[in-house]
């Protein structure tokens, strides 16, 4: 009679047991979308592939556009400081052309003024004046070019004639009609010069 009564009692826990395992393997599948092989989710090895070589042009081409917009943006601020810089150096560029006049007007006064003694006392004067209009334009590297003796250059020179010169090399600068300037380097107004031909 015993046993007869621990009969159902294993029933019973034989049956909870299964369904506990039934259980446990629904939860599995459900967890596991790989697990079901009729699963519309189930993805071949060659999909798989495929979608993370997608993810992975993608990703190049994303990165690639980040390393561009930076190289761009370099560019700009790199532009941006060039400009600064010659704004800087080349920004009294019209002004010291506007002078150059000046300094040409006091070189004639002074050539003008020749030996008379009635004018020495205004020429010192002009003397002056020029010396000090030629050292404010040093100080912003306004320099001065006065090519005499030299060979000729046409990136700093501009020919007015080409005369004859006995024991003078060709293509050599005789007289100078008017200086040169440049500001930094950069040529400001070329030198008027006459040259001597073969």
């Amino acid at each position: 009679m015993a046993n007869e009564d621990k009969a159902p009692e294993a029933e019973a826990t034989e049956q909870t047991v299964a369904e506990e395992v039934t259980v446990d393997e629904q939860a599995a599948t459900e967890s596991d979308p790989l697990a079901e092989e009729g699963s519309p989710e189930l993805l071949s090895l060659a999909e798989l592939m495929s979608q993370l070589e997608v993810s992975q042009a993608e990703a190049a081409a994303l990165k690639d556009q980040i390393l561009r917009g930076q190289a761009e943006t370099q560019n700009i601020r790199r532009r941006a400081e060039q400009d600064v810089e010659k704004a800087h150096k080349f920004g009294v560029e019209k002004f010291a052309t506007e002078m150059l006049g000046v300094v040409d007007n006091l070189e004639r006064a002074i050539e003008a003024a020749g030996d008379d003694e009635a004018v020495k006392p205004m020429l010192e004067g002009v003397e002056m004046t020029l010396d000090m209009l030629i050292a404010g334009l040093a100080k912003f590297n306004v320099e001065q070019l006065n090519p005499e003796g030299e060979a000729f250059n046409p990136e700093l020179h501009q020919a007015m004639s080409m005369v004859p010169a006995e024991g003078v090399a060709p293509n050599t600068v005789v007289a100078v009609m008017q200086k040169g300037y440049s500001l930094n380097g950069r040529l400001v107004r070329p030198a008027m010069v006459m040259v001597s031909k073969a």
